[in-house]
């Protein structure tokens, strides 16, 4: 149960690596396997003791044409021990790094997409299980499709050397904000937020564990020639219940995020990135990611992750997050995910029209 930098990879380990794949049996070439519209397909049920170290994923329909927004269509759900809510809940493109339904070349530490296109999806998060390991996904898809995977894992033959366990939750809200402000400046700077009560919330958990990251993804729904930055408001992590201000108050998105200066250049490294930095005047959809693979955060009881939409949560914006975390279990009760009609993405240009219409849209 090493770890796997480097330095370690000259020690003896104990155990066996194992893979379940979808290879043709027949030794054919048809190395996928077949979900049909509504399916709810178990990829592995694992019966031992082990850790799954890589899982990749591509997936297209059956005529191999490119089905829009699929990546949101299509659900990853993960079970351990026998447990029957999900760990793991989240659409499959924003598990693997990225929202939206959409998919790009990227590479960070525990999470990739690669090419073609991004349709190569790679996670190296550790996942550790006691007696089972099993993974499931379900297909909203509007067409049948072929998947294709490989979930590599150790299995070994005593007890896993921890009790925690790998959770990721995907979440999504359109955030409300102030209707009138007497400018564009108190818009986005003005007032002042002691509560922290109405921001985004990406993880909510009960438990001892700890905090790895996240990725968030944003559609700035404002339609103006002023300065329409959909950042500015400020992370706040609670810990094991403690009131605002918490212990870890930060002092922006961008700066949560490793960032600076309201940016939109589009960059990737191991713990942080941004893989769409919006259009002019910050308008469009935007995707970056932090992982805390460094400097997980740890809790003892409990655990609040949020963070403004715009100073002061001033700003209405479409937001969705995959959050990721271990912790013991059992772990709090996951609601069903939103159906794939309230998951898939607002179009990408707003008139002012569909502005109005976004902005009473209701989950």
């Amino acid at each position: 149960m090493l770890g796997t930098s480097l330095r370690d990879l000259y020690r003896e380990r104990s155990g066996k690596r194992k893979r379940i794949s979808s290879y043709d049996r027949t030794g054919g070439n048809r190395d996928f396997v077949r979900v049909f519209p509504g399916d709810r397909v178990d990829l592995c049920d694992i019966h031992a003791t082990g850790c799954i170290t890589h899982i990749w994923m591509t997936m297209a329909p059956l005529d191999d044409s490119l089905e829009e927004y699929l990546h949101r269509k299509i659900v990853l759900r993960m079970y351990w021990d026998g447990e029957e809510n999900p760990s793991v809940q989240a659409p499959i493109g924003d598990f693997f790094g990225m929202g939206h339904g959409i998919t790009r070349n990227f590479v960070s530490l525990p999470l990739a997409m690669s090419p073609e296109d991004g349709r190569a999806l790679n996670s190296f998060f550790s996942m550790p299980f006691g007696q089972e390991a099993r993974i499931e996904i379900e297909s909203n898809a509007a067409k049948p499709i072929k998947f294709y995977f490989y979930i590599d894992y150790e299995q070994y033959g005593s007890e896993i050397d921890s009790s925690l366990r790998f959770h990721a939750l995907w979440k999504r809200e359109m955030t409300k904000g102030i209707k009138e402000h007497p400018s564009n400046a108190f818009y986005q700077f003005g007032g002042k937020n002691q509560r922290g009560d109405q921001n985004y919330v990406l993880l909510d958990a009960v438990g001892k564990g700890h905090y790895v990251g996240c990725n968030i993804n944003i559609h700035n729904l404002r339609m103006t020639r002023e300065w329409n930055w959909y950042g500015e408001g400020d992370d706040m992590i609670f810990i094991d219940g403690e009131k605002w201000p918490p212990s870890l108050h930060g002092t922006g998105m961008e700066d949560y995020f490793n960032t600076a200066w309201c940016p939109q250049q589009e960059y990737q490294s191991p713990y942080h990135g941004i893989l769409l930095g919006g259009g002019p005047n910050w308008s469009g959809k935007i995707s970056t990611y932090r992982y805390h693979i460094e400097d997980p955060i740890m809790f003892e009881r409990s655990i609040k992750v949020t963070i403004e939409h715009g100073h002061n949560n001033h700003r209405s914006d479409d937001y969705s997050s995959t959050a990721y975390w271990y912790q013991d279990e059992p772990h709090q009760i996951h609601d069903e995910i939103l159906t794939v009609k309230h998951r898939l993405p607002l179009p990408d240009i707003l008139s002012f029209e569909e502005e109005e219409m976004a902005e009473h849209f209701n989950y």
